[in-house]
Order: C-alpha cells, then structure tokens, then sequence
C-alpha cells in the first residue's frame, strides 16, 4: 500500500489509483561524486527507475491520472507539451498498457536526438500526434479534437494538464514524501537538508513540499527552472499547492491545511539558459560527470541543469556537510524497440528528422566521433 494511503486511509478509498510504477524508487550514496566534490553525504532519489518499460516522475502522476481515465470509464486522454515531450511519451505508453488511446497536442521547440526518439516511441504507442505553432492554433485545435473525439467514440477524452501536474496529479508526489519519510526510519539515507530537482510543470516540486511539510521533514526544496518563468514561478507554485492541499483536506479532512514559504522552496533561475530544451555547457558538464562516476543517465532539457545547479552550489556554497539529495526525474530504462520510419508521422513534425540537432546535444557528438576516420 502507498505510504499515503497508509498514513491517511480514507484517501485510498476515494482516490482514484491504479498501479503503474516499481515503488518505492531506491535511493543511494553518490561515492564517486562525493569523493570528486569533495562532499560529505550526496545521496540521489531513483525515480529514473519508477517503471519498467519507461520511468522518470510521470509514471507517479500517472497511477492517479489514468487511475481517474479508468474511473470515468474515458476510452482517450488529450494531453499536452512540447514535440519532446517526456511526459507525452510517458502517457501514450502506460495508455496503451490500460487500453486507452492517446492525442499529444505539441508545441514546437529546440531539436535533439531525444525529440526524434520520443515522438517515434509515441507513434509506436499508437499515440495521435500534433503539433501547432501557436498557442491559438492549439487551443483551436484541441476544442477540435475533443469534439472529433467525441463524435467517433461516444465519450469525451479525458484532459491531463501538462506534465500531469493538476492536484490530482501533484498528489504522487505528496505520497513521494511520504515514501521517502519511510526510507529515512529504515536507514538509507538521513533527513535531507536540500532536494534538487528540474522545475518545468511544478507538479514535482509542489508535491514534495507539500507531502515534506505534512510528515514533518525540514527539508528544503532547491527548484531549478527549466521553463520560461511566465510557466512556472513563486505565485503558480502556491496556487497549485494550495489546491492540491485543498483536494487531500476535502477527501479526508484529517490531513492538514498548510502553509507554503520562502523556507520550504527555493526557484533557481540562473541554470535555464536561452530557452526551453536548449542545452547549456553547465548542464552537459555536469551530466558527463554523473555518467562517467556513477554511470547514471541525465538530460540536456531538465536533470542536467538541476544537476549543475547541485554542482555549482557545493562548489560555492558552505553546505558540503549537509545531506544533499538529488530526485532524478528523467528515464534510464532502455526503450523497447530499434527504430521507425519517420515519414509514418505527421508531416509537421518530419524536420525534427531532417534539420541538425543543436551542438550541444551529446548524442549527436558522440555519434559524431564515432564516425570519425581516425587512420585518415
């Protein structure tokens, strides 16, 4: 059972929920990276391996999204993102697993070798995918395929916000605190007096504070952006913390009605760079040193500025004798299959195929070196 159901049982009989990931996540020393930092006590929290087909944070949001798309007896989850987007993937895969389809409504941004991997895995899935160039178009478009939707297959598809972070949503994360509380009384790893982790959606973090507020932690959320701030900033933050604090208090009204501060959360905004999904040296750096101490898998888009931050902070800030814990979002399970034909996908989306990523995506140059004639 959930460390949330646990703790407050009436939530697990009006929650709506349905078992999805491998929980809980492990969560272990940094060694290598501790010695090379000079740090006392790295810890990471492994939610890169929350499924076993696909993991990252949205597995999490997910067990209650489709938990509620089974409910409502939905036959097709609308959602949205950027043509990248992990957490499109994410819901198109454990969709199909629940029999239900998906449409990806996408926004355009930045190339990368992970963009052409995500939206073949989509079409793997069977997801309907589009990509609209502006905000109007897309809010067009989607009234659009809810009524197509609707017509074709007699019920209305269900909307999942972006990055899965409604209250319903962020609640995977309040019971992700309680979860680590847990391995905490069990020994793997002291209270934390930091958690880094990407700041896109806000589901994530918001959940943490929440859920760390509610079993009594003191650990401070340090939220690296990785969005514009228009998207995710101190006023938005709030807003969906209360809501989701309201929606936990109206289901079981023995969970407590709380407050978020300037204690509980910081915004770092100095590691986003240009725009969204652009790479930046920081960010590659600091995912080829956790690749080459500690062989785990970050990302140019989210964990490795989140992780460059953690860097940077260790390096210049008094806190090597503190208990740092890094929440890796992103996937590291290999994805089931070799490749598509690209032309099977929607015209809109056939440059991402064509144009060249940008040059700081890794997997490109390491590709790259690998086709270099060295005897030449």
């Amino acid at each position: 059972m959930l460390p949330l159901f646990q703790a407050y049982p009436r939530l697990k009989a009006k929650l709506p929920y349905v078992s999805l990931a491998e929980l809980p996540t492990p969560v272990h020393k940094l060694h290598k990276l501790e010695k090379s930092l000079n740090a006392e006590q790295l810890y990471i929290k492994r939610d890169d391996l929350s499924g076993l087909i696909y993991g990252g944070n949205k597995i999490r949001k997910l067990e209650f999204l489709l938990g509620d798309v089974l409910n409502q007896k939905s036959k097709r989850v609308l959602t949205f993102g950027f043509a990248g987007s992990n957490h499109a993937l994410a819901t198109a895969i454990y969709a199909h697993s629940l029999g239900i389809r998906t449409t990806s409504m996408l926004m355009p941004q930045m190339n990368a070798q992970y963009v052409r991997r995500n939206l073949l895995m989509s079409h793997y899935y069977e997801a309907d995918i589009h990509q609209h160039q502006t905000q109007l178009t897309l809010l067009i478009n989607t009234a659009y395929q809810l009524l197509h939707y609707t017509l074709k297959e007699g019920r209305i598809p269900y909307i999942i916000a972006p990055g899965g972070s409604s209250p319903l949503g962020a609640i995977a994360y309040v019971n992700a605190a309680f979860e680590l509380k847990e391995q905490i009384l069990q020994g793997h790893i002291p209270e934390p007096d930091f958690i880094y982790l990407p700041l896109g959606t806000m589901g994530t973090a918001v959940g943490l504070v929440l859920g760390l507020k509610a079993v009594g932690l003191k650990t401070k959320v340090i939220a690296v952006l990785v969005v514009e701030a228009q998207f995710a900033n101190e006023k938005k933050m709030v807003k969906l913390f209360n809501h989701t604090n309201s929606l936990l208090h109206s289901l079981d009204s023995t969970f407590p009605i709380l407050k978020m501060t300037e204690n509980d959360v910081l915004i770092r905004q100095e590691f986003f760079g240009e725009e969204y999904a652009r790479f930046t040296k920081l960010g590659m750096k600091a995912i080829t040193q956790m690749d080459n101490q500690e062989n785990i898998q970050l990302d140019g888009t989210y964990t490795g500025k989140a992780f460059a931050a953690l860097i940077h902070d260790i390096n210049q800030e008094d806190i090597k004798d503190q208990v740092i814990l890094f929440w890796n979002t992103y996937n590291s399970r290999s994805l089931p299959f070799a490749g598509e034909d690209f032309h099977q996908l929607p015209q809109s989306f056939h440059h991402y195929f064509v144009d060249k990523v940008q040059p700081l995506d890794q997997e490109e140059l390491l590709v790259t070196l690998k086709e270099v004639n060295f005897s030449d």
